[in-house]
């Protein structure tokens, strides 16, 4: 069935598009945070275990928020490692950082994200595209705090 929403199809795949790199950026950094949760150790691991949890339940609840945006505009989301991986900004490591090293990869991942988002912010704004407006805000303010009190624990 037809989509009607006042949103053009052309504008609805491109605001898509670019919402797949949102949540193939959300995705990478929940599995890099997720992995630093089990991985960390050193005199801050129950600081850092603790905050690395609470991070990558809300990345994996984001996730399906943002999967579910793209479905909403009639397009497929991704979900595969691969084509996730192909489309995100962020790249994983291949050993287990120490502790104060995998706080500066989380920091620059939300940096990451938040440009991610911010590029996507124009497609939506020209379609009046406010639910996507409104998730990509969302995502930018969690990541800029989650930046923030990342950035703290090295001052």
């Amino acid at each position: 069935m037809e989509i009607n929403t006042g949103i053009p199809e052309k504008q609805r795949k491109a605001i898509a598009e670019g919402l797949s790199h949102v949540m193939a950026d959300t995705y990478t950094l929940y599995l890099k945070t997720h992995n630093y949760h089990w991985n960390v150790t050193g005199p801050m691991f129950q600081t850092l275990h603790l905050m690395f949890e609470t991070q990558y339940t809300e990345l994996a609840l984001a996730v399906d928020l943002v999967a579910e945006r793209i479905r909403a505009l009639g397009v497929y989301a991704p979900g595969t490692y691969k084509s996730l991986a192909k489309l995100s900004a962020i790249k994983e490591e291949d050993d287990v950082p120490k502790a104060e090293d995998m706080i500066r990869n989380l920091v620059n991942a939300h940096e990451t994200l938040v440009r991610t988002a911010r590029s996507v912010f124009p497609l939506a704004d020209k379609a009046h595209d406010e639910p996507t407006a409104d998730l990509l805000t969302q995502r930018m303010q969690v990541s800029e705090k989650n930046a923030w009190m990342l950035r703290s624990l090295l001052a």
